[in-house]
């Protein structure tokens, strides 16, 4: 494999692309007792059409999720789930927009249980009972998920957000598409979306990368499987669909979501810079050290769970911000106001240093959690660039490319608001507002 090593910041990475085209990613991080395998497909909830021998598909929203639940089957009758517990690990998986990753953590018999990893999430198994049966249990999931004030202030923005991108639809799908899926369904989308061509490895620990390779190379399909062709519908604006939602659920303070639509095609290193240069703008303007978080939270329009960050999924980067808020529409007025102002008179260089700084800080943190770096080395293997080279670009981003990014793109008409509101005074339970 290829040795990549980073001495700024203390690290080694060793990559490489199998022959049937799995990228591999190991850093290794000597003297520590556990690791970490992330073993990743480049699927996920918006991945609902593509195109199969010499056809285009659509399937019913969820297929992803339920493929997910239905991976840990295996055809001996185990649950591998169980059978990694059982062995010292502590596996867990979830699926995601564009991304269905499964993952274990543990101090003892990593080999053993890295080789589980790659066996069963390469095995589809599924019958018509047990397809049947999960179908119940997704569905109880669903139904807590509408009664979520969390679930439903994201999925509403999105929909607000996205005219017909299938983002804009819930990854673990609905009560009625969920019927429609069969084992043929998802073996089908196994086929296309599970082989080593759409997938990616990460490892992390104290692990000889050679035997990562030699153990994908044993238990993986040699042969390269078709790149899938994915239809995400026509394209996109960066204006949203709709502007506003509002939703009365039983909560006790209003609960809100701001986001905007930013451009998130390209690959490699342009991707990297683009999200990076996202990435300052957005602490830049609306940190937990910002002028703009200060003054709200001086003013009680947020609290400390304020957040603003960037989604990037299935061809689309989101801005995303919310919380709870007494006055939802002031905080998106003070938030666009804030863009508008750094767009015409740029930020003070003295700031813009102090949050270069934290942010190089930030990463360098987030190198001691083995998960996050294993994800992250996986999400940088789908987009054709290697993370660690992330600490690099951050120290070329200047202030005038980040003052150029939002002027360009956090305009306030690109923005929509959705808000779960308390319910009317003397009423309960949930309504449209």
């Amino acid at each position: 494999m290829r040795k990549l090593e980073y001495p700024s910041i203390g690290e080694t990475l060793y990559r490489d692309t199998l022959p049937n085209g799995l990228r591999l990613s190991v850093a290794v991080k000597p003297g520590y007792t556990r690791s970490y395998a992330f073993f990743a497909t480049e699927y996920g909830g918006a991945d609902r059409r593509f195109r199969l021998d010499g056809r285009f598909i659509d399937t019913p929203m969820g297929v992803a999720h339920y493929l997910e639940h239905k991976m840990f089957d295996m055809p001996e009758g185990d649950n591998a789930m169980s059978l990694l517990a059982a062995n010292g690990a502590q596996p867990n998986a979830y699926t995601a927009s564009a991304v269905t990753a499964y993952h274990f953590e543990s101090t003892e018999n990593f080999d053993e249980n890295l080789r589980m990893l790659l066996r069963f999430v390469s095995t589809p198994y599924f019958t018509e009972e047990s397809v049947s049966k999960e179908r119940g249990i997704i569905a109880q999931e669903i139904l807590m998920g509408e009664d979520d004030p969390d679930h439903v202030v994201y999925d509403e923005l999105m929909r607000c957000l996205y005219a017909a991108h299938p983002i804009r639809d819930k990854i673990i799908g609905t009560v009625e598409s969920i019927g429609e899926i069969t084992p043929e369904i998802l073996y089908d989308c196994h086929r296309i979306f599970y082989n080593p061509g759409n997938m990616a490895l990460a490892v992390v620990g104290d692990v000889d990368p050679e035997a990562v390779y030699a153990a994908a190379s044993e238990l993986l399909d040699a042969e390269r499987g078709p790149a899938p062709e994915r239809d995400y519908g026509p394209p996109e604006t960066l204006l949203p669909a709709s502007t506003r939602f509002s939703r009365r659920m039983e909560v006790s303070a209003p609960q809100f979501m701001l986001g905007a639509k930013l451009p998130g095609e390209g690959r490699g290193e342009a991707l990297l810079r683009r999200k990076i240069v996202s990435d300052v703008a957005v602490t830049c303007l609306y940190g937990a050290s910002s002028p703009f978080f200060n003054r709200l939270y001086a003013e009680g329009l947020v609290n400390t769970d304020f957040f603003a960050d960037l989604d990037y999924a299935a061809g689309t980067m989101t801005l995303l911000a919310g919380g709870e808020s007494r006055n939802p529409e002031a905080v998106l007025t003070a938030f666009t106001a804030e863009a508008e102002a750094a767009a015409e008179k740029g930020i003070d260089p003295a700031y813009f240093s102090r949050v270069m700084r934290s942010g190089y800080g930030s990463r360098l943190r987030a190198l001691s959690s083995f998960g996050g770096l294993a994800a992250s080395l996986a999400d940088a293997d789908f987009g054709g660039y290697n993370c660690l080279d992330a600490f690099a670009v951050l120290e070329t981003v200047t202030e005038e490319e980040v003052r150029a990014f939002i002027r360009e793109y956090l305009a306030e008409d690109r923005f929509a608001l959705s808000v779960i509101d308390v319910p009317e005074e003397g009423k309960g339970g949930a309504s449209d507002a």
